[in-house]
């Protein structure tokens, strides 16, 4: 009898990983298809010559301009420099769009004064600040991100004031007839309900962050930065470092979706139960 159980538990006990094994290499196939798609029509594009190869270079040259400015060391300078910016301008962003929205929700003079001004600056482009940022701050890098951190307010303060006000009532109500404090209150209702809004937010403060400071790098005068390796690779028509460039803006954005944003998510609203994963 106990070779029969245990002959019969040995399918369970090795399929359960293969199992696990299959779904995750389906997942990742599956994650992987929309870049293959994309990569491939590109690739059939560029051997197809509608474009100048110089306008509209093959995936090989493109690669073969990563590797180069990898090899000597100009890529890796570029991104680093370009990813402290961002930290530093989107961290500003973060904690004063989560402060305040978070008192405009719950403070009622606080989002009558404040509301209006957020109104009206939130539609304006980021770069129609830059003159003026530039001018108050001069050149580099304080003007860079102080401008990030600017516009990328706008949606974080947006989304947390209506996360906020979105709340139920109800649950404010009960919780406060359990005898919840106002520690309590916000730490275990408030909070927990306005983050999902909150996360949307930061996506959205961190893409707004992107795009200001590639353009800013320029006008900045910076000698370091992914946008100003863009847009200086422009004036001389080289496509293949202008791509490189983006591909890395591209990747770093995947890669803080997936590490940063998505761990987050996950560790909160969807243990709680807020959002499904």
């Amino acid at each position: 009898m106990s070779d029969v159980t245990a002959a019969g538990h040995v399918p369970a006990a090795t399929g359960a990983p293969r199992r696990s094994a299959a779904a995750m290499a389906f997942s990742f196939l599956e994650a992987l298809f929309p870049f293959v798609v994309v990569l491939g029509l590109w690739e059939i594009v560029a051997h197809m010559g509608w474009f100048p190869a110089r306008l509209f270079p093959t995936l090989e040259t493109i690669g073969s301009a990563l590797w180069r400015l990898t090899a000597n060391g100009s890529l890796p300078r570029h991104a680093a420099e370009t990813l402290v910016r961002l930290f530093i301008g989107f961290g500003i962003a973060a904690v004063i769009g989560v402060v305040l929205g978070i008192l405009m929700g719950r403070i009622r003079w606080v989002e009558d004064m404040a509301l209006p001004l957020v109104s009206i600056g939130a539609p304006i482009p980021g770069l129609a600040y830059a003159p003026i940022f530039l001018m108050w701050f001069g050149l580099g890098d304080l003007s860079v991100i102080l401008l990030v951190g600017v516009v990328a307010a706008f949606p974080i303060i947006l989304n947390t004031w209506t996360g906020v006000k979105a709340v139920k009532e109800i649950w404010v109500r009960s919780a406060q007839a359990m005898g919840a404090g106002d520690r309590s209150l916000f730490a275990k209702v408030i909070l927990p309900g306005a983050l999902p809004y909150i996360m949307t937010g930061l996506r959205l403060g961190i893409a707004q962050a992107w795009r200001i400071l590639v353009g800013v790098e320029m006008l900045a005068a910076v000698p370091w930065g992914l946008g100003w390796m863009i847009f200086g690779a422009r004036e001389f028509l080289a496509t293949d470092i202008m791509l490189s460039g983006i591909a890395v803006i591209g990747v770093i954005g995947l890669v803080l979706e997936k590490l940063v944003f998505q761990r987050l998510e996950h560790y909160t609203v969807v243990r709680w139960g807020m959002v499904t994963a």
